[in-house]
């Protein structure tokens, strides 16, 4: 019977860590193998009831580590004649394992129901490590799910049994945690301490158990590394943590493994190898096919996707970009990923309708990842997390003593609080005044505008229209009046760039529309809800899209210009695309139009993003609130 309850033991590792020390496919055949020996040992009519659930809980504990469906098919046996026997840690393990195979398969309500039973079997049996293994596997399920605050409320639980038991293991799995959901939320400070942490629990856990255990867990961390400075856009420290982890992982664990491969498979994407970014991304889809896991293979597709739109191969784009859409639309982290991808996929083959569609999607999912409570509620947990730590602490050392250090440390405090908070008010004094000699400028610079405009128009377009006129009677003088029409034309185009009267009258979309009609091989684009959103923001938008298809047409010797404009809820989004000659942001000194467009922008608090290399095009984009104008 001993045997029995180390197999069962060593696979509800398996369970969680999902990885083994040889190559998958090999693991998982000793595995199937293993299977069968126990199956056939089920034929015998002999055995007892003890027998024949010892049997039933390893079968599910082996499968487990490869086969969710074969879990999900075993387990309710075993708990069966668990509950009937009371073999309440039988049947503790085996719940846990059926529990995480419905979160694998997006059951998730199923998987909290089962998890929290064998949660209450651990508080019966009073074993305080299980009790905290099942609030892990809770977490873990709520983190597939995308509900991050609730993973972190389970894991700020966990984290104090693990370190008064020293459990190296389990605070190497919390803390990493922790790292990746503050990574998550763009907190690099906080997220990098969590994983110092983690690795230096993770290097404890060297000497106090399997070497094939430390593996799996240093190479977790060095995953979690690489995703942050991937983020960060440090691709060299980025590089060298993807390796460290490759070369510590060896033959076993498919979903680090897999996760490994599509962080490479990334990196070589931004440096521009597409080779090796297909090479990798490649491997990762190896990786997933092995555990068939939905989330491994959404992994897999994205990054495939994200590929050929750089290689732009749009119709493969949007192909992968499908398969993961359609296997798991409710996850926020990838399903905005997903559907960004989709949309411009169908922009650039020209499908506005379906671009439109999943555009509307994404602003979606931005919206609802948007939980203005995250970050502060996360922050809570951890500070009373901290408190409590320290409180325990402090109750074995003399209270006149800490009484002293707590005065100090408050005063520190207290502080720095106060140089915040003037700092602050400082920055916020400076940003009102540059708010305020901005819109000053944007006033002065409307009313010229619209006196240059009329001057044009009234007094110098009129006078040349009455001298055309006048020559119509004259035969000989045709060259003279083709010279006038193109005066004519010219001032006209002068005006309209100024201060259009369409711009005045029906709004943005109207002027844009119209401005781009006056050249052969501008393209306007619009999507959204057309509404008016402000003279002030209408004004910058159409400066900037003036500026922007001027600077194409002296600068780039661009053919095409595609002109984009996006109204959804409060975003108002432009993009100006050429195919002309690009430049080199590193060297090329910015002419006055882009620091004006750069300067317009800044005041109100949007974002400017050009993207440009030599000979490959530019490619600007401007997004504003209307909340901010």
């Amino acid at each position: 019977m001993r045997f029995f309850h180390f197999l069962r033991y060593l696979f509800l590792l398996a369970s969680i860590l999902v990885c083994g020390g040889m190559s998958a496919s090999d693991e998982n055949k000793q595995h199937e193998l293993r299977c069968d020996s126990l199956k056939n040992l089920l034929k015998n009519p002999s055995l007892t009831p003890k027998q024949e659930l010892d049997i039933y809980a390893s079968i599910t504990a082996v499968y487990a580590s490869f086969s969710i469906d074969s879990v999900i098919e075993y387990a309710p046996k075993a708990i069966r004649l668990a509950e009937k026997l009371k073999e309440k840690q039988i049947a503790l393990d085996t719940y846990s394992h059926w529990g995480v195979a419905y979160g694998f398969r997006n059951n998730y309500d199923t998987a909290y129901s089962i998890l929290d039973k064998a949660r209450q079997i651990a508080v019966e049996l009073g074993n305080k490590e299980t009790e905290a293994r099942m609030l892990g596997l809770t977490a873990f399920v709520y983190v597939l799910q995308g509900k991050y605050l609730s993973a972190t409320n389970y894991y700020l639980k966990i984290l104090p049994i693990y370190e008064a038991m020293e459990n190296y293991n389990g605070l190497a799995t919390v803390l990493a945690n922790l790292g990746e959901l503050y990574r998550k939320l763009n907190n690099t400070e906080i997220a990098i301490q969590y994983l110092d942490k983690a690795a230096e629990a993770g290097e404890k856990l060297k000497s106090h158990s399997d070497g094939f255990l430390y593996a799996w867990r240093i190479a977790n961390i060095y995953n979690e590394y690489t995703t942050l400075y991937l983020e960060q856009g440090d691709l060299d420290k980025a590089l060298e943590y993807a390796l460290k982890s490759s070369d510590t992982l060896g033959g076993g664990g498919v979903i680090n493994k897999c996760t490994n491969k599509a962080l490479l498979a990334r990196i070589y994407l931004q440096s521009g190898d597409y080779d090796r970014a297909l090479q990798y991304a490649g491997e990762a889809m190896e990786q997933a096919d092995i555990l068939k896991d939905k989330n491994l293979y959404v992994k897999s597709w994205v990054i495939l996707s994200d590929i050929h739109l750089s290689t732009k191969h749009y119709p493969e784009a949007e192909a992968e970009a499908l398969k993961a859409w359609q296997a798991d639309s409710t996850n926020i982290d990838e399903s905005r990923a997903i559907a960004q991808n989709i949309a411009l996929a169908n922009v650039y083959m020209g499908n506005t309708e379906k671009a439109a569609y999943y555009f509307k999607k994404y602003s979606e999912l931005n919206e609802q990842y948007s939980e203005k409570s995250f970050h502060t509620s996360m922050s809570d947990m951890a500070v009373k997390y901290e408190t409590e730590k320290k409180e325990m602490r402090i109750s074995a050392l003399e209270q006149q003593y800490i009484l002293f250090i707590s005065i100090g440390v408050i005063g520190i405090f207290l502080a720095i609080a106060i140089w915040v908070i003037l700092r602050q008010k400082i920055k916020n004094e400076q940003k009102e005044k540059q708010l305020i000699v901005a819109n000053t400028i944007f006033e002065w610079e409307k009313k010229e505008r619209k006196r240059f405009a009329s001057d044009l128009h009234d007094g110098i377009n009129g006078m040349l229209s009455a001298m055309r006129l006048e020559l119509n009677t004259v035969e000989h003088l045709h060259n003279i009046r083709d010279q006038l029409d193109n005066c004519i034309e010219t001032i006209r185009r002068m005006a309209h760039g100024m201060m259009p009267g369409s711009l005045e009258r029906y709004g943005l979309k109207a002027a844009l529309e119209d401005y781009c009609r006056l050249f052969p091989h501008v393209y306007f684009h619009f999507f959204g809800k057309d509404r008016r959103i402000g003279e002030r923001l209408e004004l910058v938008v159409y400066y900037c899209a003036y500026e922007l298809v001027n600077n194409s047409f002296r600068h780039s010797g661009a053919t095409s210009i595609n002109v984009q404009l996006i109204q959804d809820g409060d975003i108002v989004s432009l993009a100006v695309h050429d195919d002309g000659c690009g430049f080199d942001k590193e060297s090329v000194v910015l002419g006055s139009g882009l620091k004006n467009i750069k300067d317009r922008v800044t005041a109100f608090k949007g974002k400017i993003d050009i993207t440009t290399f030599p000979g490959k095009g530019t490619e600007t984009n401007i997004e504003l609130k209307t909340e901010n104008i």
